[in-house]
């Protein structure tokens, strides 16, 4: 049997599957790094850990599963978005890389908007947020000019560890989408946008398709690696956009809500003329020519994790939860906002803070768990209002990640975003979108929509109850309130924080 290797560049992990012609995962194996945080609002990690773990995790993957190198007909990837990564003329990593939930860049986001004005959403489709990368490339022009000066090119984290593995330099225009360097429409980085900022277009690397071929391993990491130096390398994909190939995300009207350390509502969309001016992400997707439109949670699971670290830290996470589903919708008038990271959709606000409101003493763990749970669920509801308001019918949403693994959280998408939730049968999430890529660009499938049907199936539907509907509509109402009763007192704390 052949098999093809896909490969997840986490913030936290690299894990890599490996799949059969039905989408079966064989085998799958996880390698930790850590992440850096030198400066608050900084988040930074040497490529160089994701480049061996990356290495380690697939030699551990041939041995686990006892798959000859001959029988993996391909590789491809999909990495965290965003994060800035600048090589000399010979490849070497300049500086440790700026990662997507870096927030240091705000002065360096108002000069973007100062500068193109309405140019940056008619071109890039998209804010000047922090955690873009065209913001970091202008901190490291105004703070280590050198740096800047040495760098060749400047590249994505997948981009960087593919370049490690195979001698290649190329990006897919899924993961430039979110530089703000891209003209996302023509498919072309914008020279308009580079001369704006003094910024040369060589800085760029070329630009392929998801599914293109992009070489083969390099001699010396096959043989680290337990693999060929024929495999084949397939250019690979945006985190966000491979979890939409993984969710079987592939024409008009598919959504999927992805719940891990961020939160993501993901969008399907053919029309390359559309422009939301900027209320949610407008990028490239994996397919071909076609497009998604992305809606971002900058806590989502994350605010679980802090929540149950911080007040509930001898639990498990199953643990934590047993209790949820005894405790009413709308937990007894308790309301929680996960903006304890900024938040990005639909308020873009690195100031913006987290709060419980409606605190009594006869609340328990129970109530402020499920809270949380809604509290994060409401704030992807936002995400799906913006997508529907475009004109979008939404009755279904294909869940994946974290909030795909708890019944009691399934049914609350359920009732909060007022649609089917399907929950799939073996959900690897961006890890299958890599896997998909490898299979299409290795001559499985002859799309990757039929590569979609052979590898996705549901598992389960989670349909919404019309009364606890109803309950969060109401809600949800509330919930959209306290951002702007908020915000101001945020603010003035802003300087409390340093």
């Amino acid at each position: 049997m052949n098999y093809v290797i896909g490969v997840d560049l986490g913030t936290s992990a690299v894990k890599t599957v490996l799949v059969d012609p039905q989408g079966k995962v064989a085998y799958e194996h996880s390698e930790a790094y850590p992440l850096s945080r030198p400066q608050p609002n900084w988040s930074e990690q040497n490529p160089e850990d994701w480049v061996k773990g990356t290495i380690v995790s697939l030699k551990r993957l041939m041995e686990a599963s006892g798959a000859a190198p001959s029988q993996v007909d391909g590789i491809s990837f999909s990495g965290q978005m965003h994060g800035l990564v600048l090589v000399d003329g010979g490849g070497k990593a300049l500086r440790p890389a700026i990662l997507w939930n870096d927030t240091r860049t705000t002065a360096q986001c108002r000069k973007i908007e100062k500068t193109l004005g309405g140019k940056l959403i008619e071109i890039a489709r998209n804010r000047a947020l922090e955690g873009f990368t065209l913001p970091k490339i202008l901190w490291v022009q105004e703070n280590e000019p050198e740096v800047l000066a040495q760098a060749e090119l400047f590249l994505l984290p997948k981009d960087y560890v593919r370049y490690r593995l195979t001698g290649d330099y190329a990006m897919d225009y899924s993961d430039a989408a979110g530089t703000l360097l891209l003209d996302v429409g023509s498919k072309q980085w914008s020279p308009e946008i580079a001369e704006a900022f003094k910024l040369p277009l060589s800085l760029c690397p070329r630009l392929v398709e998801s599914f293109e071929q992009t070489g083969a391993l390099l001699p010396e990491i096959a043989e680290a690696s337990g693999l060929l130096p024929s495999t084949k390398v397939f250019a690979g994909g945006a985190d966000n956009a491979c979890g939409a190939l993984g969710a079987g995300i592939l024409g008009e009207g598919r959504t999927m809500c992805s719940i891990g350390t961020s939160g993501v509502v993901l969008s399907y969309e053919s029309n390359k003329d559309l422009n939301l001016e900027g209320k949610v992400h407008f990028f490239n997707h994996g397919e071909k020519d076609a497009y998604y439109i992305m809606g971002v949670t900058l806590a989502a699971g994350h605010s679980l994790t802090w929540f149950k670290e911080t007040f509930a830290g001898e639990k498990s996470f199953d643990e934590l939860l047993q209790g949820v589903d005894s405790v009413p919708a709308g937990s007894g008038g308790l309301l929680f906002t996960p903006y304890i990271s900024g938040e990005r959709t639909p308020h873009p606000d690195p100031n913006i803070r987290g709060s419980f409101i409606g605190m009594d003493s006869g609340h328990t763990l129970a109530h402020f768990t499920r809270s949380v749970l809604e509290g994060i669920t409401f704030s992807l509801r936002e995400s799906i209002d913006i997508v529907r308001d475009s004109g979008k019918e939404i009755t279904e949403i294909v869940a994946i990640g974290g909030g795909a693994k708890n019944e009691a959280w399934l049914q609350m998408q359920a009732d909060i975003f007022n649609a089917s939730i399907i929950k799939l049968e073996s959900e690897q999430g961006p890890a299958m979108g890599a896997a998909m890529l490898a299979a299409y660009g290795s001559g499985w499938f002859a799309s990757l929509g039929k590569c979609a049907d052979a590898f996705i199936r549901a598992a389960e539907v989670y349909r919404p109850n019309a009364q606890q509907a109803a309950i969060y509509d109401g809600l949800f109402g509330l919930y959209r309130e306290v951002y702007s009763q908020t915000r101001a007192l945020n603010d003035k704390l802003a300087e409390y924080r340093k």
